[in-house]
């Protein structure tokens, strides 16, 4: 049985290639009516034609399932996963300072937030924060590829009238879970934090035990409250 996937990537994939739904169905031996029963979902293919369709648009047959979200169907392993400050292209930024400013302070201050998160011991704790941040740079990642007109919607499974929202809602469910974790009030199911006295932190502490990345952290902070609108104290 095809998952629910498979009639979208169909389409998207034919839409890719610039070809009418008789060309595709020609050259996947199939008749027209049938193939766009295939993409509306109407009716399942055998696993013949889902080969024939991988090889066509030249995909693998997970990347046609939605199992895998690279063409390749390849999937990441931990060590697979360059570090942030990796050698390379994508670690050339090109523009204002701004650009390598924001980026670095966010960075540094990840590493200082998931070492003390790994330290804690609660898994829950460790997935919920995830959660919250995953869904915060999709958010941000899927406005700005919006930018661009001519980017194709495809590479994303939510539809663009509900992607806001819906990620919204989770980042409060995330954020919801994290602090009754931190409050030592977890939901049922969920684990406390275990090394509690790891979570110790004040200024001096976060530079000293993070020389490197301890004044980002600080700064990040800083101009945290001032995107918020904090008032500066009197003087």
């Amino acid at each position: 049985m095809v998952n629910s996937e498979f009639s979208r990537i169909l389409t998207l994939l034919r839409k890719e290639k610039g070809v009418s739904q008789k060309a595709a169905a020609a050259s996947l031996g199939v008749s027209q009516a049938l193939l766009s029963h295939y993409e509306k979902g109407i009716r399942e293919c055998g696993l013949d034609f889902l080969v024939r369709a991988a090889n066509y648009y030249g995909v693998s047959c997970d990347y046609m399932l939605g199992r895998s979200p690279d063409r390749t169907g390849t999937t990441l392993s931990i060590d697979q996963i360059p570090e942030a400050d990796a050698a390379g292209k994508e670690n050339t930024f090109q523009g204002s300072i701004l650009t390598i400013l924001n980026k670095k302070l966010i960075a540094n201050s990840l590493n200082i937030l998931f070492d003390k998160l790994g330290k804690a011991g609660s898994q829950d704790l460790i997935r919920e924060v995830s959660n919250y941040l995953m869904v915060s740079v999709y958010q941000m990642f899927r406005l700005v590829y919006g930018a661009n007109k001519g980017n194709q919607a495809g590479i994303f499974k939510l539809p663009e009238t509900v992607a806001h929202p819906y990620s919204s809602a989770s980042m409060e469910m995330s954020w919801a879970n994290a602090s009754a974790i931190a409050q030592d009030k977890p939901a049922a199911g969920m684990d406390r934090v275990q090394h509690p006295e790891q979570l110790e932190m004040s200024t001096e502490s976060i530079t000293g035990d993070y020389p490197l990345f301890g004044t980002s952290l600080l700064n990040l902070i800083s101009n945290a409250e001032k995107a918020i609108g904090l008032p500066e104290k009197e003087k």
